[in-house]
């Protein structure tokens, strides 16, 4: 199902005989000390899933370096600008259309992502009327925590969902030893903070360009992602796969 690993006529074939095409996204960047730093693994091994379900898609190279949000400045991070990831979604959704692709999922594994794909998405409908829609993996499965029997203390930056997706897909790359509980972040404007780049005042979030160190030192803004667990992430990874399959025969089925 990987692009890469085909010859081009089959490739060409499968998309002239109507194959959907999968772009997985993700991040280089710091998910604490018990999870690999690079996210897109998990976007790519999930499309990948997805592809095999549907019976009928390919899935193309991950995106690796996400858009920059807080995690500017980590040892070993790529982070892009807006503007510049912007311009690579956008030329490989034109790449694809116009190799003749009618079926493109974008699957998405990091919220600094989300500004250049919509950009994308619209330039798409503007300039080629193609309707190019998204899967935010971790933004979809964040209310499901309590819905699938995960850990509240577990959801967060460094656990949840990512932890528990990441122990499913890819234990060879995770550390759950080092799952531990972290200290409460430090006030901020004398306020508490409520999440990333948000902090609360009289029950409301107000947005503050708060960096990575003062919400999430090491990387885990998680209560507690020693909670996190495969069998979370197996549930998790089930939803993504019935969900994906259904959008995929809708597209189909619709000229």
């Amino acid at each position: 199902m990987r692009i890469a690993e085909l010859p081009a006529p089959e490739v060409a074939a499968r998309i002239a005989a109507g194959h959907a095409v999968l772009l997985p996204m993700g991040s280089t960047e710091t998910h604490g000390p018990a999870l690999p730093m690079g996210d897109y693994l998990l976007a790519e091994e999930i499309a990948l899933r997805i592809a095999g379900a549907a019976g009928d898609a390919l899935v193309v190279p991950p995106i690796a370096f996400g858009g920059a949000d807080f995690f500017r400045g980590v040892p070993g991070g790529v982070a892009l600008s807006t503007p510049t990831l912007t311009a690579l979604v956008t030329e490989i959704l034109v790449a694809l259309h116009e190799g003749g692709v009618r079926r493109i999922l974008v699957i998405n594994g990091h919220g600094g992502n989300i500004p250049a794909i919509e950009d994308a998405q619209r330039a798409l409908r503007l300039t080629h009327g193609a309707i190019i829609p998204v899967l935010h993996l971790w933004k979809s499965a964040a209310p499901w925590q309590a819905e699938l029997g995960g850990s509240p203390a577990a959801l967060g930056h460094g656990g949840d969902p990512v932890a528990s997706v990441a122990l499913h897909l890819r234990p060879d790359l995770c550390d759950p030893d080092k799952l531990a509980a972290r200290a409460a972040p430090a006030p901020f404007l004398g306020l508490p903070v409520s999440g990333f780049g948000t902090i609360r005042a009289a029950g409301v979030d107000f947005g503050v360009p708060i960096e990575l160190p003062e919400i999430a030192p090491g990387g885990v803004q998680a209560a507690d992602p020693s909670g996190a667990r495969a069998e979370l992430g197996a549930r998790i990874l089930d939803r993504y796969i019935q969900s994906a399959t259904a959008l995929l025969a809708a597209m189909k089925a619709t000229p």
